[in-house]
């Protein structure tokens, strides 16, 4: 495995994710347990954040207690609108983080990404940023939206996603290969239409029932 990608491999991620991969999974079950993957994932992700101690007084005395070392808190961006699903059981883990999004649509015919939507915090310098959508397919929307991002000079970049292709991930690592990926699984490839097989259908349809 590149060192550029981390598969989270744990049993809890790993039940869960199957239950969203299953059909016949209701849009409120699918949502639930994108929040809790989302948790599941976030605290994975975010295990390397740096520490530092201060002085603190518990109810019985003094002491030198860990707590974390950056002034300036995590951002995290969701690629709309599938990312939200996974942005809400983020926030749940880490309150603070100020949040940024990046609107992408896939076009049909060419599976090429189309921004139509961009925003972002403004002082997003020296700020570690960690990057949302459910799903590496082609990864196209991945590498745009990375391609925007990184024009805002933050202090450093993660890809955080469920599911990723083999395909999306050589392409999204020959456009960024600085960007380190985590994800649930790495599936089997892609259909003719630039689906993840198996996958899990579209994450965005089965996260907010418009389809």
């Amino acid at each position: 495995m590149s060192a550029k990608i981390t598969v989270i491999d744990h049993p809890l991620v790993q039940h869960k994710l199957t239950l969203m991969r299953r059909v016949e999974t209701s849009t409120a079950k699918f949502r639930a347990l994108m929040t809790e993957v989302s948790l599941l994932l976030a605290y994975e992700v975010t295990r390397d954040l740096p520490l530092k101690q201060e002085t603190i007084k518990t109810p019985m005395t003094l002491m030198e207690a860990p707590v974390l070392a950056s002034d300036k808190k995590l951002v995290v961006v969701s690629i709309m609108r599938a990312g939200q699903g996974l942005l809400d059981g983020i926030l749940q883990l880490i309150p603070s983080a100020r949040v940024g999004h990046v609107g992408l649509y896939r076009d049909p015919m060419t599976l090429t990404p189309v921004e139509y939507y961009f925003k972002v915090p403004h002082d997003i310098e020296d700020r570690d940023m960690l990057i949302v959508d459910p799903m590496m397919a082609t990864g196209n929307s991945a590498s745009a939206a990375v391609h925007r991002l990184k024009q805002t000079n933050p202090r450093s970049m993660k890809f955080l996603c469920l599911l990723a292709a083999p395909e999306g991930i050589a392409h999204f690592h020959e456009q960024h290969p600085d960007v380190p990926i985590y994800t649930a699984a790495i599936d089997q490839g892609l259909d003719e239409h630039g689906y993840i097989l198996p996958g899990l259908g579209d994450a965005g349809d089965r996260l907010f029932g418009t389809k």
